[in-house]
């Protein structure tokens, strides 16, 4: 499985942690994160470890504390799970990584010689214990991994960012791990892939690591959303991985099987930013060259149809007729759906698209038009 990794260390070179002057991480060309949810006995992380050691699996993560919706679930061990990580890393030559949740965690996670340290998706979200955490962190030189909140907020993201970042933080990863949402779908946290990557535009230097296993749910997903990471060109991956995953305390349904993870690494492979060949290149042009065409035909489609909502906004001012028309909308709607998946168009898209369209066309019916404009 060396192939996967090439330009990379060797599977077995000791991964130590990086210094503040090799930043991102490593010369390997995709790192990954591996281990189990929680720690949850010495001989269970020692066996997950010794079961990683072979693969290129570049930080031994593990969960200490374990903040769960309801009290009584399994709430990790503590701190004397942090030795157990910590000799189960030292024996296969990787860094430890464990999640903080407030100050006291950062002090022991340090004290114990952890090399890595994430803030849950939870945390993220509490701006509160962000600066708490930026407080204790403030001054060290431990990489930091910044999961997204729990909720579709692109601002507490980044609020969470900049938090450690005025607190003299300055080696940071994003991790992507999907956000809940009302509306039950396919995966346990909905990846919401364009928060992911508006972070990106926002924050272009700062790596953005991928978490499937928190995505997904279920084990068997998992291989699916990394793959499409990879097509988005995630920087790595955090994994969850247990040596016995059926009788894990925590997350037992999304964590792999060492088995599992050495697959899943020697079938996907990270993606080339660019064509190796001129032909392909080219090929790939003269098809943006139809899209460019395409958009201005349905931006002008668009512009086209604001102006017929105006005018049908000018006939409903004027004889008193509101401007909101529930049964159209119902129509209208239906009509994207149908017609739009007789094209082969996921209705999911379709009621995106039509929203759009229909919230603009509210507004421009209820906002004064500006002078010029009729």
């Amino acid at each position: 499985m060396a192939e996967v990794f090439a330009n990379g260390p060797a599977l077995n070179q000791d991964c130590q942690v990086p210094t503040a002057h090799d930043w991102p991480p490593w010369g390997c060309q995709f790192p990954v994160m591996a281990g189990p949810c929680s720690v949850e006995s010495r001989e269970q992380i020692l066996a997950t470890a010794r079961a990683l050691q072979s693969l290129p699996v570049h930080v031994l993560r593990g969960g200490v504390w374990k903040p769960r919706s309801r009290p009584g679930a399994f709430e990790g061990v503590g701190e004397p799970a942090l030795v157990w990580l910590r000799e189960a890393a030292m024996e296969i030559g990787r860094p430890a990584a464990v999640e903080v949740g407030h100050p006291r965690h950062v002090e022991l996670a340090l004290d114990h010689g952890i090399g890595f340290l994430w803030i849950g998706a939870r945390t993220t979200a509490n701006p509160f214990l962000m600066d708490e955490l930026a407080s204790a962190l403030g001054g060290t030189d431990v990489p930091i991994l910044v999961k997204n909140p729990v909720s579709p907020d692109l601002s507490l993201w980044l609020g969470a960012i900049e938090r450690l970042e005025r607190a003299g933080v300055r080696r940071l990863m994003a991790v992507h791990r999907g956000f809940s949402v009302p509306e039950p779908g396919r995966y346990r946290n909905a990846p919401l892939w364009r928060i992911a990557l508006e972070l990106r535009r926002h924050r272009p230097e700062i790596p953005v690591w991928c978490d499937p296993s928190h995505m997904a749910g279920r084990a068997e997903l998992v291989p699916e959303l990394a793959a499409i990471s990879l097509d988005l060109l995630y920087d790595g991956w955090m994994i969850e991985v247990h040596v016995d995953p059926t009788h894990a305390k925590s997350d037992a349904a999304q964590q792999l099987t060492p088995a599992a993870l050495a697959s899943l690494l020697s079938t996907l492979q990270p993606r080339r930013r660019t064509p190796n060949t001129a032909d392909v290149q080219d090929r790939i042009e003269a098809l943006r060259h139809q899209l460019d065409e395409l958009d201005a035909q349905i931006l002008d489609a668009v512009a086209a149809r604001m102006a017929i909502v105006r005018k049908i906004a000018a006939i409903q001012k004027a004889h008193g007729v509101a401007v909101f028309q529930p049964d159209r909308w119902k129509a209208t709607l239906e009509k994207y759906r149908s017609t739009g998946h007789a094209r082969g168009l996921p209705p999911e898209f379709l009621e995106n698209l039509y929203e759009l369209l229909h919230e603009e066309a509210l507004r421009q019916k209820t906002e004064t038009p500006p002078e010029g404009r009729s």
